[in-house]
């Protein structure tokens, strides 16, 4: 069983999947960071050199190499599900599928403190950012409900609160 972690950037998925994987004794895949390192570029990078469409590729890859290995824990990017060969992947019964959830503002809370988020996650449309937030979260969220086992939300929990919130949603599956 592979456990993935779906949902907006900036919703807690690297950090409580590196937590999680730590305490499960899992390997810890972050799946932008995978393709990152595969490529050798940025996805800012790669995004203006290739296209958005070439990155959702190497993502729908990605999460086919990956679903094939047992005992992860796999923070997806934001946009994984947009695609349905991917959302076929995650809704395998041998998948365990958490979509961390948290507001708009939240959200750009987030990342205004986050120092990477324009290095490492570029803008999705030139829209200003709240209105890219609210617009794109609302395009997703039938995504996100339709390929999770189960929903957390993160507004105002650490990332600790989290992770113990799904290793008990873990043990109650089990």
């Amino acid at each position: 069983m592979n456990i993935y972690l779906i949902g907006y950037r900036c919703t807690g998925k690297t950090s409580v999947g590196r937590m999680l994987a730590e305490k499960l004794d899992r390997r810890f895949i972050d799946s932008d960071r995978y393709i990152v390192e595969k490529t050798g570029m940025s996805i800012s990078e790669i995004v203006a050199d290739h296209g958005w469409e070439y990155f959702r590729q190497k993502e729908k890859q990605t999460l086919a190499e990956l679903n094939r290995r047992n005992q992860l824990v796999l923070a997806t990017g934001g946009g994984i599900v947009l695609d349905p060969d991917n959302q076929d992947a995650l809704k395998d019964k041998k998948n365990f599928v958490i979509w961390l959830q948290a507001s708009p503002k939240t959200i750009y809370n987030r990342m205004k403190n986050d120092r990477q988020s324009d290095a490492f996650r570029p803008a999705l449309t030139k829209a200003p950012i709240v209105q890219e937030i609210t617009k794109t979260l609302a395009e997703r969220t039938p995504y996100y409900e339709s390929v999770s086992d189960f929903v957390v939300k993160t507004d105002g929990l650490t990332s600790d609160e989290v992770c113990k919130s799904i290793l008990k949603l873990i043990r109650e599956r089990h």
